[in-house]
Order: structure tokens, then C-alpha cells, then sequence
């Protein structure tokens, strides 16, 4: 969700210094997976000594770009995503982001959302003949069931399948997303994993004065959610699975952690849960640590960093056999992993795992887990793609300067 930035090494002497174009229409201090992960990788881009040049929406009436030395924002016009407070989708740009890199010419475009700017910087890009990568972070073709959208999973899969397939590479999360992409007709699809902060997120933020808040004595379970409270997140099985867990030990308690459409129907419809709200920085560090059991039962994750970092903090998990969980859950050592989609069954690896499961060594199996999940070799990869693809084509002119906004 939310953590200081660590220290990045500068790029050596002898490694291409590039112009990258980062565009999306989330960035920090909006509070998501994609925001946090982009946010990680343009400071350690600029900390190796690339020129970076965001392009995203404009956040609020009081938002300005931040430009100076290695960095240049370029704010565009944006319009609210529908149940998603505070988030903007940009509107199409293509005839203003061509005049951009046309004066100003970036060795490479990374294009972090599929939406309507999204599509406008691939378009740009590919009439100038700059290389272009794209990432695939949400699945929203899965997302449109849980809108009453259902009836355009299929143009919306089209859609995604369409846009990825015109850049030069598509980045994702796990191998599992990977294969399946593949499967779908994605061309070129690249694994390039994310991290945890191990440091930030610890058992060592455990606080039993947060606990007591919670009214949830020494010896009495807690069981966590963090994440948006909305309908994609499947949230109801959060709830049955919690009261299969508080039938086998009465005095557990459920935090949950985070905002969204569902919250205020949730909270008046259970008022015995403890709904703690958006939380960010070590506040959000020690809700986790002072926790025990984390539920993840959401079936439409492209990866899961809310469960890194619960593992990261000493939690046992309980989750579906896919995405993160499937890469670093261990079943029966570090959580438990239901069949995907199988209510049912993560309800009963729940209940189970309240009533006798060893909770304590599984915490500590996870946090031993993601100590070698370190965010520097991913920012090495991530890096020597962007590399690669910005030598596979299109000139270059070394004295174009990309901090110039559009017209």
C-alpha cells in the first residue's frame, strides 16, 4: 500500500543514461498497488541516472508538476473513474503528446494503464517511431462482472489484447499471469516480479496498545483484510470466512483496512468488525504486524502486493493458489492456499487454520519467505528491458529536451 522509498544505486559510468516517458493515470500520493509500484521504479530510474518525463492526469485543482534536473511531469486532463474515489482516467492526447515527443523525443515511452491516455501514448509513439513497453497491472476485464459489466468482458479482453500487442513488450508480475496472457494471444509478455519493503514492513511494528484497541487481548486472534472495500475484492467471503473462523474461537476479532464503495454498508451491516479506514505509512505497518491471520480472497489480482507485505509483517495467510500467493505461499508452511475460486474451501482453511493451525510458525515462515524478495534486482531488470527496447528502433537526438509540456 504504502512505504518510504529506500536507497537506489546511481547508475555506473559505463550504462546508458535514457529519456524514458512514464505515462499513467495513477502516481503517488494516490494510494494503490500501480501507484506504489511505479512510484518505486521512477525514483530508482532517476536515481541510476535516466531522465524521466511523467505524463499522467492532473490530481486536483491544486495539483502542479513537479519539473527540475532529471524530472518533468506533464499534467493532462483527466476525468473521475467511476466508484473510484479520487482516482483520475486520463482523456485522450494523442495530437498533444505527438507535439511533445516530436520537439522533445524520448529513447523510450512506458506506458503504465490501458486507458484512454494510455492508448493516445502508444498511438504517439508509434507514428514517431519510438520504442514503446507497456505494463498489464489490473485486470480489468475480470473487474466489469463486478459492475454489472459482465456483458463487455470480451470486447474489453479484445480491447487489452489489441493495445498490449501494438508496444514492443508487455510486463507483468508472476509467470502465472505470463502464462496466461500467452495463452490469450499476448505477444511478447516479460516477467518482471515486485518487491517488499522487509525493512518497513516487520513483525518488529507489532503494537499491543493497537491491539488493545482493537479489544483484542495477548492470547486472542486477529484476523486482517487490507485493500479497497468494493465489490472486486470479494469482500462477503472476507465476512463468511471470519465467522467460520469466530465460531471455532469466539473472541477472534476481523480488522479491516481500507476504503472504497463498500465500506459504509459493510460497517452498518457489521458493527461487531473493526473498520479502521485508509491507512498509510508506519501506521499501516503496524495494523499488519499487529495482526495474525491475513485474508486475501480476491480473484481478480494481477499480482497482490497487499499480501507481500502482510507476509513481510509476520502474518499467516490464507489465499487463493494464484497471483502472489501461488509464487511465494508455501501451503501448510507459510498459509494456506484454497483451489482458485473455491469459496468453500478458503472458508474451511480458515476455520481450520483459527482452531489448530500452528498461526505462529507460519507467520515467521512467511516473513523468512520474502526476505529474498528485494526490490533492487527488480529495478535491475525492469531497467535492462527498458534498455533493450529503447536500441531495438527509431532515431535518436541526444539534445532534445523532454521537460517541454504540450500546448
Amino acid at each position: 500500500m504504502d512505504a518510504p522509498s529506500p536507497a537506489l544505486h546511481a547508475t555506473s559510468p559505463s550504462r546508458q543514461a535514457l529519456r524514458i516517458a512514464v505515462v499513467t493515470e495513477t502516481y503517488p500520493p494516490e494510494i494503490n498497488g500501480v501507484a506504489m509500484t511505479i512510484g518505486r521504479l521512477v525514483g530508482a530510474l532517476r536515481q541510476r541516472g535516466h531522465r524521466v518525463q511523467l505524463v499522467r492526469p492532473r490530481q486536483g485543482p491544486g495539483d502542479s508538476p513537479e519539473n527540475g534536473g532529471d524530472f518533468a511531469e506533464v499534467l493532462l486532463r483527466g476525468i473521475p473513474i467511476p466508484r473510484y474515489a479520487g482516482l483520475k482516467m486520463g482523456l485522450p492526447a494523442k495530437s498533444a503528446l505527438t507535439r511533445l515527443w516530436a520537439t522533445g523525443r524520448p529513447d523510450i515511452v512506458h506506458i503504465v494503464t490501458e486507458g484512454p491516455l494510455g492508448w493516445s501514448a502508444l498511438a504517439a509513439a508509434r507514428k514517431l517511431g519510438i520504442p514503446a513497453v507497456t505494463d498489464f497491472h489490473t485486470n480489468f476485464h475480470a473487474y466489469s462482472r463486478h459492475y454489472g459489466l459482465g456483458w463487455l468482458r470480451r470486447p474489453i479482453g479484445a480491447y487489452l489484447r489489441g493495445f498490449h500487442n501494438r508496444a514492443l513488450g508487455t510486463m507483468v508480475p508472476t509467470e502465472g499471469l505470463r502464462r496466461e496472457l500467452a495463452s490469450h494471444g499476448y505477444r511478447n509478455v516479460l516477467v518482471v516480479a515486485r518487491g517488499v519493503d522487509t525493512a518497513f514492513f516487520s513483525p518488529r511494528q507489532r503494537s499491543a496498545e493497537l491491539r488493545r484497541s482493537w479489544g483484542a487481548g495477548a492470547d486472542e486472534r486477529v484476523a486482517l483484510y487490507v485493500g479497497r472495500l468494493a465489490p472486486e475484492k470479494n469482500l462477503p467471503l472476507v465476512i463468511e470466512a471470519f465467522a467460520a473462523m469466530g465460531a471455532r474461537q469466539p473472541a477472534a476479532k476481523l480488522v479491516l483496512v481500507g476504503d472504497g464503495p463498500q465500506r459504509a454498508s459493510l460497517e452498518a451491516k457489521y458493527p461487531e468488525h473493526v473498520f479502521a479506514g485508509m491507512r498509510t505509512g508506519e501506521d499501516l505497518a503496524a495494523h499488519y504486524a499487529s495482526a495474525d491471520i491475513f485474508l486475501f480472497p480476491s480473484v481478480t489480482e494481477t499480482y497482490g502486493n497487499v499480501l507481500m507485505e502482510a507476509m513481510a509483517s509476520g502474518l499467516a495467510v490464507v489465499a487463493y493458489d494464484y497471483a502472489a500467493a501461488a509464487g511465494h505461499v508455501v501451503h501448510g508452511q507459510s498459509g494456506l492456499l484454497a483451489e482458485f475460486g473455491n469459496a468453500r474451501q478458503f472458508i474451511g482453511l480458515a476455520a481450520d487454520l483459527m482452531a489448530g493451525g500452528d498461526i505462529a510458525a507460519m507467520g515467521a515462515n512467511a516473513h523468512r519467505t520474502v526476505q529474498a524478495v528485494a526490490w533492487e534486482g527488480i529495478y535491475d531488470k525492469f531497467e535492462r528491458i527498458l534498455l533493450d527496447m529503447a536500441n531495438q528502433e527509431g532515431p535518436r537526438n541526444a539534445q532534445t529536451d523532454l521537460s517541454l509540456e504540450p500546448n
